[in-house]
């Protein structure tokens, strides 16, 4: 960090426990809401706690658009930040008390606190480099470090101790992660400057956004209580994996419509129009890879523990381990990946070709996983190296599409519409998020090899179409990368 801002060290250790928290619950989350109710779980079908695990993810998503308004017009990004630690601390530790009204509720405090959080504290990040340029880019690069250490560490700690002792102590721990983070964030605030604060102290602003969002919780509220109505009096029989299927098609919608309307009723000029319209594309792309690596925390995690033989000297590596190997495979990686890029130059890959081999190295992937299913069994179990030859090539086509995607929104829309397309591109994961948790609950009543290969063969069908678009893309966009 030589050349950095002291605060860096502050944001750094802050998202660190913050993604440890939230990648060692995620480890357990399916798993314990498939296992038995002798052995301490909820004994839920995989379609159920898929639909579960696919609207909590993709509600973490969809809470940092709020999240990110409620902080510049409201609270500013570090107050927005610590607030959204506490209830993430609150979630967890709800979720370790032994009933399922403390569950869903911890699963629900931690997606609002997510939504807080996450955006935020990279809002904070950016404000330390005011002058931007190169600097602010290897200052990300080391806060990006300490996202993926906690990654890799959270898994080993919340699985050893969820699945070999006590499934509530692991989402406790996850509690007590962020507990860490939040007293280390308040200890180093002192050392962010002006950075985070929040920048109008207008107060007709704020109490005018304050009455927009109790008005939206009011409105949200009565949806809820509606539809509960409608529920119990059984004018709706909505199951789960229905709402989650229908929270898929009305993101899908809105996004359609979002970008239709721009398209057709505001006035940009034709190559606007057609980086708008390659900003869809992107979406589509990301939101197609995401159903297929978030399969990580559904299906393959499934996989890894019911199928596959886990044993080292004589002891089982918890299944939650080998959650760890992508942010291990990106620690490695990623300097191999940005050198790459630097010693191409001119010959950088541009965006869409970059997507289209991030989507032919997740179909590589579930091909391994197909190929891997086809022997595997219940009584004959098969190797970790599949997965961790999978995980390789998932955190490979994620190092090309990943870092691209957010930059490329930004150079490609128009400037009145980049926040709005931000928002797009959050949406694009949330709808990945949610697809994985679907795809996931198709594990018991699916053949193994058959839905892998299906997921295979759709990332291999979308890298193809990239690659078709390549040309015209370039043509229309110019040199953007």
């Amino acid at each position: 960090m030589f050349g950095h801002p002291v605060g860096l060290r502050t944001l750094f250790f802050t998202e660190m426990w913050e993604r440890l928290s939230y990648y060692g619950m995620r480890g357990l989350l399916i798993l314990f809401m498939t296992e038995t109710i002798e052995k301490g779980g909820f004994s839920f079908g995989t379609e159920t706690a898929g639909a579960i695990y696919g609207l909590y993810t993709a509600g973490v998503y969809l809470l940092a658009l709020p999240g990110g308004w409620i902080a510049d017009r409201i609270l500013g990004q570090r107050d927005a930040v610590f607030i959204g630690g506490v209830v993430i601390a609150v979630g967890h530790f709800s979720m370790a008390v032994p009933t399922k009204f403390s569950f869903f509720a911890g699963l629900i405090l931690i997606a609002i606190g997510t939504g807080l959080l996450k955006p935020n504290v990279s809002a904070i990040v950016a404000d330390l480099y005011p002058e931007g340029g190169a600097r602010r880019d290897a200052g990300f690069s080391i806060f990006y470090m300490g996202i993926n250490i906690g990654a890799f560490a959270g898994p080993l700690i919340c699985s050893y101790l969820g699945e070999n002792i006590n499934w509530h102590l692991g989402f406790s721990a996850a509690g007590i992660g962020m507990v860490f983070g939040l007293i280390q964030y308040k200890l180093g605030l002192k050392d962010l400057g002006e950075a985070g604060k929040l920048k109008s102290n207008n107060g007709e602003e704020r109490s005018a956004a304050m009455s927009i969002l109790w008005k939206a919780l009011g409105v949200l509220a009565a949806v809820i209580a509606g539809f509960w109505i409608s529920q119990v009096t059984g004018i709706t029989h909505l199951t789960l994996v229905n709402f989650a299927q229908g929270t898929a098609y009305l993101i899908l919608v809105t996004i359609a419509l979002f970008f239709g309307y721009i398209l057709i009723f505001q006035k940009w000029s034709k190559t606007e129009k057609m980086r708008i319209g390659m900003i869809f594309f992107l979406f589509i792309g990301a939101a197609l890879f995401w159903s297929g690596f978030e399969q990580a925390g559904s299906s393959m995690n499934l996989f890894a523990n019911s199928l596959t033989e886990r044993h080292l000297f004589g002891w089982e590596v918890p299944a939650g381990w080998l959650q760890s190997v992508n942010p291990l495979f990106i620690i490695i990686m990623a300097p191999l990946f940005g050198s790459l890029w630097i010693w191409l130059g001119s010959k950088e890959p541009s965006i869409p070709v970059k997507f289209a081999f991030g989507l032919v190295f997740l179909g590589a992937g579930f091909f391994v996983m197909a190929w891997a299913a086809t022997y595997a069994s219940a009584t004959n179990k098969v190797a970790m190296t599949w997965l961790v030859v999978t995980y390789f090539l998932h955190t490979s086509g994620e190092l090309c599409l990943s870092p691209v995607g957010l930059s490329s929104v930004t150079k490609l829309s128009p400037k009145p519409l980049v926040g709005q397309m931000m928002g797009v591109w959050f949406m694009g994961s949330a709808l990945g998020n949610l697809i994985a948790g679907l795809a996931g609950g198709k594990f018991e009543s699916l053949p193994l090899p058959g839905l892998f290969g299906n997921v295979a063969w759709m990332a291999l069908i979308g890298g193809g179409f990239f690659f078709l678009l390549m040309k015209p893309m370039k043509k229309l966009i110019g040199e953007v990368k």
